[in-house]
C-alpha cells in the first residue's frame, strides 16, 4: 500500500504551519552529495549542510545502507529495554573520546538540558542546595527549552516567556577576567561553546578555555562544552575540545552526530554519570535503534584520518577563496572558524545585511547560512567534493558581485 502524496507548495507553509520560521521561497525535494534539487528541478550547491547537520551530505550510501538495514529489523523498543545499535554507538563514542558514559537523546537542546541537569544534580548531591549557579557566555546558543534558552546569552530568544530559571550569569566570550570575576564556590558549572556558532562562528582562544578549566577545578565546578555545532568532525577533529587539548567534564553533541537523522548525545565520566541514577532523567526516543544505527555509520566514516585531514584541507580552500572575494568586493573584514564551520564577518558597510547575502546566493544556485545579522556562515558536508567547492564559490562570487553592484 502506497501513501497518497498530496501536492504541496511553499504557500501552504503559511496556511498550515506555526509561523515561527520564515523558510526560503523554494522547497528542496532531493539531495545527492552536496547538490540539492527543488520542486522545479533547479539544482543548487549546498554549503549549508542543514545547519551543520548533513555531515556526509545527502543520501550518503553508508547512511542509507545503515538506515535501510535497521528499518527492516527493529524501529523502537523504548528504554525499558536496550538495543544493539545504541550499545555499539556508545562503545565507539567512549573509545574515541574522554567519556566513559553516554546518554542518548534527540536534539541539541535535549543534550544540553541533560548536561545542565547533571551539573546541578552533581553539585546538589556533593555540596548541597546552594551550589547551583551556572556561568555561560553572552551571545551563546544552547537550545530552545526554557532551561537551555535561559543559559544561552541572547535575550531575544529568552525574553517573553515569564520568569526565567534563576542562578544563571552571562559574561563576555573570550574574556577570562570576566569569567574569573563571575565564578564562585556557588558555581556548579561553566558552560561554553568551543566555537560560538549562532553567535557568529567565533572560536575560543586557547588561554580562555584553559583558564575556564582551571577555574572549574579550583571551585569544584564542572566544565561543560556545548559541541552541538562543532562536534563530529566539523572542526577537523572528532570534537573541537581535541583541537584545544582542553577536556571538559560533560560534552553535548547533536547536529552532525546523526548525519541528518535526529539524534544527540551527552558524554561524561563514570563518576559524574552515577548521579543520574534510575528514574532521575529520561527520554522516550533517545537511543532509538534507527537513530543509533545511522549514528554508528556516521562515526565509522567521519572518525578516520582521511576524512578529518580532508576537512582541514577543504577549510583552506574555502578560506583562501572567501578572503579573496571579501577583499575584491569589500564585503568581509575577517574569515574565521575551524574546519568546515566558517564565518565571514561583514564589513561596516554591510553590517546587518547577512540575509541579503543568503538571498543573493540562493538566486545564483548556492545554499549558505547566516550566523546572526553580521556573519555569513558556511557549514557544508565534510566530504564535499573539491569540484563542488569551486562551483559553489564561483556561484557565490557571482552573487556577491551582483549584490555589490546593486
Amino acid at each position: 500500500m502506497s501513501v497518497e502524496q498530496v501536492p504541496v507548495q511553499r504557500a501552504d507553509f503559511d496556511q498550515v504551519m506555526v509561523p515561527n520560521y520564515a523558510p526560503a521561497a523554494f522547497i528542496p525535494v532531493r539531495g545527492q552529495g552536496s547538490r540539492v534539487w527543488d520542486q522545479s528541478g533547479r539544482e543548487l550547491v549546498d554549503f549549508s549542510g542543514g545547519i551543520a547537520v548533513n555531515v556526509l551530505g545527502h543520501a550518503h550510501p553508508a547512511l542509507v545502507g545503515a538506515l535501510t538495514e535497521q528499518a527492516n529489523k527493529l524501529w523502537h523498543v523504548s528504554n525499558v529495554f536496550t538495543n544493539e545499535p545504541a550499545l555499539r554507538l556508545a562503545k565507539k563514542l567512549v573509545d574515541a573520546t574522554f567519556a566513559e558514559r553516554v546518554f542518548f537523546c534527540n536534539s541539541g537542546a535535549e543534550a544540553n538540558e541533560a548536561a545542565f541537569k547533571l551539573a546541578r544534580r552533581v553539585a546538589h548531591d556533593l555540596y548541597g542546595t546552594e551550589k547551583y549557579e551556572i556561568v555561560a557566555a553572552l551571545n551563546s546558543f544552547h537550545g530552545r527549552t526554557l532551561f537551555t534558552v535561559s543559559v544561552g546569552g541572547q535575550p531575544k530568544y529568552s525574553d517573553g516567556f515569564g520568569p526565567k530559571i534563576t542562578g544563571i550569569t552571562h559574561v563576555p566570550y573570550n574574556d577570562l577576567a570576566a569569567l574569573k570575576a563571575a565564578v564562585s564556590d556557588k558555581t556548579c558549572a561553566v558552560v561554553l561553546e568551543p566555537i560560538q556558532g549562532e553567535g557568529g562562528v567565533l572560536p575560543a582562544e586557547l588561554e580562555y578555555l584553559q583558564g575556564a578549566r582551571t577555574l572549574c577545578d579550583e571551585h569544584n565546578a564542572l566544565l561543560v562544552f556545548d559541541e552541538v555545532q562543532s562536534g563530529m568532525g566539523r572542526s577537523g577533529h572528532l570534537f573541537a575540545y581535541m583541537h584545544y587539548g582542553v577536556t571538559p567534564d560533560i560534552l553535548s553533541s547533536a547536529k552532525s552526530i546523526g548525519g541528518g537523522f535526529p539524534m544527540a548525545a551527552m558524554l561524561t565520566t563514570e563518576k559524574l554519570a552515577k548521579h543520574l541514577a534510575v528514574g532521575v532523567h529520561g527520554t522516550t526516543y533517545g537511543g532509538n535503534p534507527l537513530a543509533c544505527s545511522v549514528g554508528e555509520a556516521v562515526i565509522d566514516v567521519v572518525n578516520t584520518p582521511e576524512v578529518l585531514a580532508g576537512v582541514n584541507a577543504k577549510h583552506d580552500l574555502f578560506k583562501a577563496r572567501l578572503e579573496k572575494i571579501g577583499q575584491q568586493y569589500g564585503v568581509f573584514s575577517e574569515v574565521r572558524g575551524l574546519g568546515l564551520l566558517i564565518g565571514c564577518v561583514l564589513t561596516d558597510a554591510w553590517k546587518g545585511k547577512a540575509k541579503e547575502f543568503f538571498n543573493a546566493a540562493e538566486h545564483e544556485g548556492v545554499m549558505i547560512l547566516q550566523a546572526g545579522p553580521d556573519v555569513v556562515r558556511f557549514a557544508p558536508s565534510l566530504v564535499i567534493d573539491d569540484a563542488d567547492i569551486t562551483e559553489g564559490l564561483d556561484r557565490f562570487e557571482r552573487a556577491v558581485a551582483k549584490l555589490t553592484k546593486a
